[in-house]
């Protein structure tokens, strides 16, 4: 490493990350932009109103939208471990409309979905995060959605790999008809289920 790189080298290694991992490896070639970019992304992972279930549920449907493996790969372990429910990671995983038990967690998936498959978001769904969220939730959530979305772009554009040993997790997937719903290397993700309401107890 040249001596810039070092020195950003070190500043990764003591903050949240402790390790250089996926697109870090292709920024560390220009030392100022792995700096810069490692700070967004420790603010946008780590430090922001958004908790960390809803961000990572973000993550992983940007992550299923690029079809980037190792960035799916990364987050459905942490979306795990942030108590996404297994059902919505599988759901996700294979382009199938996941179930939600949380209005909330169904209107961030559904924020995320239309922002990157119509580069819009409905006036709908994007009052319903508002009012979840507030404003400085929306926009930090809308700056993960972006962030991920330049994480994917990367890993895949330099063909970053996946660790050793590790099959990749994600392929095409088929709509009801059969019909490969992966085009020039993205996936059409549907909107959200909301399971129903549970009834209330009769007096």
């Amino acid at each position: 490493m040249t001596t810039a790189q070092l020195r950003v080298y070190e500043e990764i290694m003591a903050g949240p990350r402790d390790r250089l991992v996926g697109p870090l490896r292709a920024a560390m070639h220009r030392p100022e932009l792995a700096d810069r970019w490692q700070k967004l992304g420790a603010l946008l992972r780590f430090d922001t109103t958004v908790s960390a279930r809803l961000s990572e549920l973000a993550i992983l449907a940007t992550a299923r939208r690029w079809n980037s493996q190792v960035e799916w790969y990364v987050h459905a372990l942490e979306a795990q471990r942030a108590g996404v429910p297994a059902g919505v990671i599988e759901a996700i995983q294979v382009a199938e409309a996941p179930e939600f038990d949380s209005a909330v967690d169904a209107a961030v998936y559904d924020f995320t979905v239309e922002l990157q498959c119509t580069g819009q978001v409905s006036s709908t769904t994007y009052s319903n995060v508002l009012d979840a969220l507030g404003t400085v939730g929306i926009v930090e959530l809308t700056a993960i959605v972006g962030y991920y979305t330049m994480v994917a772009m990367t890993l895949n554009a330099h063909e970053i790999p996946m660790p050793d040993g590790i099959v990749e997790p994600l392929g095409p997937t088929d709509d009801a008809a059969g019909r490969e719903t992966r085009f020039n290397g993205l996936t059409a993700l549907p909107k959200s289920k909301l399971a129903e309401p549970l009834e209330s107890p009769q007096p």
